[in-house]
């Protein structure tokens, strides 16, 4: 709409007008009109119909391209804003992503904690049987029931967490709706050349990123505004044609035409077209301070992102092997106890490393996959 709005003045200017009055007839002589006997004043309270209409048509025909540019520069604008869309809206999806992954791990930690309830409240009973037939002292017992509670407090704070985690899904997605509804449990696929090199990947970036092109096209409409500026220092050249009926009665107007041609310059303007030129200048060089700027950001948010990406992997792989070793030492530590050999806080601690280790993987997983996303936002990719 602005551009349009810029363009305006390239077109033709067309008005009209109609009006009527009613008025007296005294004639008023001005100082330096010869005196004669039809100039000297007259006063009457007598008054007469008067219409009056015109219809007038101006175009403008060449002012060194000042008008020009600045429509030129107003739709680099209207581009730029296009891509400012764009970023927008790659900025909601990595938001969106980025909350449904936090609601991914809080849903798999909320199920962590349930499996943990659940064995301690059968190891609670396997403890009470031990202990009513005097094979376990009392102390254990009292330690299984604290191992429960903990558990349980756990599994509440779990449960705190994942309805959070939706809540502010629902926000990132824009929607007014209750939270009775599950989180489905799907891996993120791998990005395409998330195993290439950081300067691949930041050439693809430079190339796709909305906000760079914005900024390239800012820079465009900077450019031909001070070409604009520029075109002040000319006259600017336009033609007229008008036509007008005036008169006393609307069956007797008297009707006149004109064409015209007319050159204005403005010779000398206190030095604001100077002024101009340099404001221009100087907002042409912040906007290229700016996009080297925004191309050492880019550089740093696709390094970050493929660091993480990489170190997420061997998170991932390292947990699950931490889960292996976790649950065959509570394997052990079950038979021990069973056996009499081990201890209640032995059996605790070894249930503690397998909830931590399940813990891990989710953590590691939810780093990877955010990771994969910050990497397609950072490459400007579409989703």
């Amino acid at each position: 709409a602005r551009a349009d709005s810029a363009r305006a003045p390239l077109l033709p200017q067309i008005g009209a007008s109609l009006g009527y009055s009613r008025t007296t007839s005294n004639f008023a002589p001005q100082p330096g009109a010869v005196p004669n006997s039809l100039t000297t004043s007259t006063f009457s309270l007598a008054t007469s119909d008067y219409f009056s209409s015109s219809l007038r048509l101006n175009q403008l025909i060449y002012d060194f391209g000042s008008t020009w540019q600045r429509f030129r520069a107003s739709e680099a604008s209207a581009r730029a804003q296009k891509f400012s869309e764009t970023a927008s809206v790659q900025g909601t999806i990595f938001n969106v992503r980025a909350a449904f992954f936090q609601a991914q791990a809080a849903h798999a930690q909320l199920q962590v904690f349930q499996e943990q309830l659940h064995s301690q409240e059968l190891h609670l009973a396997q403890v009470q049987g031990f202990v009513d037939v005097g094979t376990r002292p009392p102390i254990d017992l009292a330690k299984a029931r604290t191992d429960k509670a903990n558990a349980k407090y756990q599994l509440i704070n779990a449960q705190t967490d994942e309805s959070t985690s939706k809540a502010r899904l629902n926000v990132a997605m824009g929607v007014e709706q209750a939270i009775g509804w599950d989180v489905a449990l799907t891996a993120f696929s791998a990005v395409q050349g998330e195993d290439t090199s950081t300067e691949e990947l930041l050439a693809e970036a430079l190339s796709n990123r909305p906000e760079f092109q914005m900024m390239q096209e800012q820079v465009t409409a900077q450019e031909l505004s001070g070409s604009a500026v520029w075109g002040n220092y000319w006259p600017s050249i336009g033609a007229s044609a008008g036509l007008t009926a005036n008169g006393r009665a609307l069956d007797q107007l008297g009707v006149n035409a004109s064409v015209g041609l007319s050159v204005n310059w403005q010779l000398f303007q206190g030095l604001a077209t100077r002024s101009q030129e340099r404001e221009a200048q100087a907002n042409l060089n912040a906007l290229h301070a700016q996009v080297d700027s925004f191309r050492q950001q880019v550089r740093l948010e696709v390094e970050t992102a493929r660091l993480q990406l990489v170190s997420a992997k061997e998170a991932v792989a390292a947990a699950d092997e931490v889960v292996v070793a976790a649950r065959e030492g509570i394997r052990l530590a079950e038979g021990r106890y069973q056996t009499g050999v081990g201890t209640q806080l032995e059996l605790s601690d070894a249930q503690v490393s397998v909830t931590q280790a399940q813990s891990q993987v989710i953590q590691a997983q939810f780093t990877l996959a955010t990771a994969r996303a910050s990497l397609l936002k950072a490459l400007g990719r579409n989703p």
